[in-house]
């Protein structure tokens, strides 16, 4: 959880994919917001009880929403936003590592539960398996201002996608920009680029 908690905030993200299949690259950039959740909270239980995990024994999670869109998006035919709720159970043995309950993937749009841990360097690493592909993201800070992020999706036997992302706290002056900018349940799009998924 205190990883989580450090997260939270309102974030823009710099993102590198590479489509491996096509030997090419796609530039982009996101604006996301992660609220930290109690145990206790209603949409953490709710989740728990969904896919059928007793709600004791989460110790909390996150809301994060983004807003974006691709480089290669064709007008007005893409939109890369959304909000997702994360649960988190350890192991009973080991508090650094269990599942990850989330309410969306991020390689398929579905709820899904994951594995993670945290590594020797305090990174968080997530690996999630779906019906048709599998992704491992890495989630580290180097500053409490800058959070770095990979990700690689597999597909069908070989990876399909390669992503390194650049996420640096956005300290707002005015609160009042980043409503306006995220909204408070539905998103308003905008003209910068993003990721699939947060």
């Amino acid at each position: 959880m205190e990883f989580f908690q450090l997260s939270a905030g309102k974030w823009r993200s710099q993102r590198a994919t590479h489509h491996l299949p096509f030997k090419r690259s796609e530039t982009g950039e996101s604006d996301i917001q992660v609220e930290t959740l109690d145990a206790n909270h209603p949409e953490i239980i709710e989740l728990c009880q969904y896919h059928q995990i007793d709600p004791s024994l989460s110790v909390g999670g996150s809301r994060v929403r983004w807003l974006g869109t691709m480089a290669w998006d064709r007008e007005n035919d893409e939109n890369h936003q959304g909000k997702t709720i994360f649960a988190i159970v350890p192991d009973g043995d080991n508090p650094r590592a269990g599942r990850l309950l989330r309410e969306r993937g991020y390689a398929e749009i579905m709820p899904v539960v994951g594995l993670f841990h945290m590594d020797d360097e305090d990174g968080l690493v997530l690996t999630t398996e779906y019906e048709t592909m599998s992704s491992i993201e890495r989630f580290w800070f180097a500053s409490p201002n800058m959070r770095l992020r990979t990700s690689t999706v597999k597909r069908f036997g070989g990876f399909s996608t390669a992503s390194f992302c650049t996420e640096t706290r956005i300290e707002a002056s005015n609160p009042e920009q980043i409503t306006e900018r995220l909204g408070s349940d539905v998103l308003e799009k905008k003209q910068f680029y993003s990721v699939l998924g947060w």
